[in-house]
């Protein structure tokens, strides 16, 4: 019995399980720990912060912003302040050069809105809320507000508070992609008289046939917000009821310019096309493109300038407070005429070691009414109104000037994939009518540049090292234009940049 009991067990134990079913699968075997994720590489920067609202991404929000950070060494001009009754020969100080966004959207191939924004030249003695005595709370204003229609593929029409301006490619300059540390400044001849920090309210009309850009534009002229008067063209002599004021013969801004303002800028390709969205024009590509572009540009204001003849003398105790000088004293009127003509050459060298050249050389013709000269210093480190204080230099008069600068991006090995090098240099010779001798011999201005761009992520993250030689006219005489003498003083200036 217990044999046939043990030969059943067996038997029932390799019996096929019923139709429909199928045996246990084994057990799996356990599961390997997950690796860890790899770093995240950097992607390139490409179109930045852009929101993308179509797939195809034709619609979108883009945001861009920038900030230029100064730490410089200056040997002030003569006679500056650095506070009140404080002379001071010179100083390290702290700066920001420019601080900005801009904000562009694009919902229909055919129109375009962008927003430009930010602040410029605060540090610690000027630039704030007063600009000329406090550097505290400067004021966020609007550069740029503009609306644009694209009429077909050769025209666009746009109107605001523009930057696209005539006379040559830096008056309509890109600040985040300058081949030097700064722009010269001569460029933008009408700065904070006539227009808002070089934009002007008007129209304008832009586009591209062929190899052929151009851009017009009609504005406004800003008033000039000076306290400039016909009395204020001359100096007093005398004292009491017998004080006569005698005409200088030196043109200034016309504060009862009403005028259009005209200008227009065209420009010839050689080689690559460059973008033409915005208005900004690029200093050095890096390599990337490669570009030769010849252009000429104008800018006429009518009647933007007024001056009194040496001829002319009035009385003063005829002209009360109260009295319109303006009618009163008769003064002449000075259109505005500026020209320029420039070229700009932009290429790779060698391919495998990535080295790039960048050439750019502008001369300029200016018309601003007889012996007109202006001082003007970028993030200016000087205390009070002198037009001569701290790092101020002749930025635009009556005359003609040239500019020029050279910059060589260094082969790729010097620091790796890291960082490149590009070492540049400038010039700047001005001959300007209200800046000569007593002997009546035109005083040029000339200003040295030189200096080397670090580049750790392009223009989107670098640093710049600049050495100036700027001259200081410590014996200019604002009422006869006479410089007796001429001292060139030094300026060395590490920028930080960042673009995003």
């Amino acid at each position: 019995m217990s044999a046939l009991l043990t030969a059943a067990g067996a038997t029932a134990q390799v019996q096929p399980p019923p139709a429909g079913q199928q045996p246990a699968p084994p057990p799996a075997a356990p599961a390997p720990p997950p690796a860890p994720p790899a770093p995240a590489k950097s992607a390139p920067y490409g179109a930045g912060m852009k929101v993308n609202l179509s797939p195809d991404g034709s619609k979108y929000l883009r945001f861009m912003t920038w900030h230029q950070v100064y730490t410089r060494y200056t040997e002030n001009n003569t006679g500056t302040l650095r506070a009140p009754n404080k002379p001071q020969r010179g100083q390290i100080d702290f700066g920001l050069r420019r601080s900005r966004m801009v904000l562009l959207a694009q919902l229909n191939p055919r129109f375009l809105i962008y927003t430009h924004l930010g602040i410029n030249n605060q540090n610690a003695v000027s630039g704030g809320v007063a600009p000329t005595t406090d550097g505290k709370k400067p004021q966020f204003f609007i550069h740029e507000a503009v609306t644009e229609y694209k009429v077909n593929k050769y025209l666009s029409l746009g109107g605001g508070l523009h930057y696209f301006n005539g006379i040559s490619r830096l008056t309509s300059a890109s600040t985040t992609s300058i081949l030097t540390m700064d722009l010269p400044l001569t460029n933008f001849p009408t700065i904070e008289q006539s227009d808002q920090f070089a934009r002007w309210l008007g129209v304008y009309a832009k586009g591209r046939v062929g190899k052929l850009d151009y851009r017009f534009s009609v504005s406004d002229a800003f008033l000039t917000n000076q306290t400039s008067t016909p009395l204020s063209l001359g100096v007093n002599s005398g004292a009491g009821s017998s004080t006569i004021n005698t005409g200088t013969g030196i043109a200034a801004y016309n504060p009862q310019n009403t005028s259009h303002v005209y200008q227009g800028y065209v420009s010839y390709n050689f080689l690559e096309p460059e973008a033409n969205l915005l208005p900004y024009y690029t200093g050095t590509y890096l390599g990337t493109k490669r570009v030769f572009a010849v252009g000429a540009g104008f800018l006429y204001n009518k009647d933007a300038m007024y001056s009194r003849p040496t001829s002319s003398v009035v009385s003063v105790s005829a002209f009360p407070t109260t009295a319109d000088q303006f009618a009163g004293i008769a003064t002449q009127k000075h259109s505005m005429k500026m020209f320029g003509v420039d070229a700009f050459y932009d290429v790779p060298l060698d391919t495998a070691s990535r080295t790039a050249l960048t050439l750019y050389g502008v001369y300029y013709n200016y018309n601003m009414g007889p012996n007109h000269v202006r001082f003007v210093g970028p993030e200016n480190p000087g205390y009070g109104t002198s037009a001569t204080r701290g790092n101020a230099v002749p930025q635009s008069g009556t005359g003609g000037s040239f500019y020029g600068q050279a910059g060589f991006l260094l082969p790729q090995k010097i620091f790796g994939p890291k960082a490149r090098l590009q070492p540049y240099v400038a010039y700047l010779h001005s001959s300007y009518e209200g800046l000569h001798t007593s002997g009546g011999e035109t005083k040029g201005v000339n200003v040295y540049d030189a200096g080397v761009n670090v580049l750790i992520d392009g223009h989107n993250a670098k640093v710049t090292l600049n050495y100036r030689a700027r001259p200081d006219y410590s014996g200019f005489n604002a009422t006869t234009g006479v410089v007796n003498s001429v001292d060139y003083k030094p300026e060395i200036t590490l920028q930080t940049q960042i673009f995003l």
